[in-house]
């Protein structure tokens, strides 16, 4: 049985979007609530770092709004139509896929062989062949080089990465940020876009990666 309260979020919703309701909620598309999806994600995770339990409440609540907000208008496409519970379908679903250690009978050793069962899953189901297939490029630069480092590595290819500045062993999240704060700072005193300039790395490190795929000569 559905939960009352998300029952009663998705009339108000429904309410607030059909004819005699909202002005500006009628007029949004996906597209216009793409930033405030951006903001409400980031605003639960200043929450989160905060430790402010009513503060996460509240911003997990403005995260489920906008899935609500968003399956609501998938509702109203001519030709592909879905709602919120063919969204909550979908992702159960996925879940009992991926966690056959759970609802199957596989056996693991621990979260490490989970997360790569995970991903093997995940390249199954998209038909993924690349380890860069998936991995969204809006992503923050440093949060889309790492991601292309981890997935290079789980797809077995070594690209060297030159290290100018040395991460001792043991190095904490502390020290790690407070050498690239020290780097940022470096970029700033020289007038140096670091975003920029790590996205433009992370693109020739991917166009790497692709290379190392490509099928060599005489290759079926």
């Amino acid at each position: 049985m559905q939960s009352p309260e998300l029952l009663r979020l998705r009339e108000v919703m429904n309410t607030l979007r059909s004819p005699g309701g909202c002005p500006w909620d009628a007029e949004q598309t996906h597209e216009s609530l793409l930033k405030y999806l951006i903001e409400e994600s980031y605003e639960f995770i200043e929450a989160v770092e905060k430790g402010d339990r009513k503060e996460m409440r509240e911003e997990l609540g403005d995260v489920l709004l906008q899935v609500y907000f968003h399956a609501r208008m998938a509702e109203e496409h001519p030709t592909d139509p879905f709602n919120v519970d063919d969204v909550a379908r979908e992702v159960a679903d996925k879940l009992v896929r991926r966690h056959p250690h759970v609802f199957g009978d596989v056996k693991v050793s621990g979260s490490e062989e989970v997360l790569e069962n995970w991903e093997a899953q995940k390249a199954l189901e998209k038909g993924r062949t690349s380890a860069t297939d998936g991995v969204p490029m809006a992503l923050p630069a440093m949060a889309l080089a790492s991601k292309m480092m981890y997935r290079a590595e789980k797809f077995g290819i070594e690209i060297p990465v030159k290290h100018p500045v040395k991460i001792a062993d043991g190095c904490g999240e502390e020290e790690l940020g407070l050498a690239l704060l020290g780097i940022l700072d470096q970029a700033r005193l020289q007038g140096l876009d670091a975003e920029s300039a790590l996205r433009a790395a992370t693109k020739a490190y991917i166009a790497k990666i692709h290379a190392a795929e490509a099928p060599g000569p005489g290759s079926n």
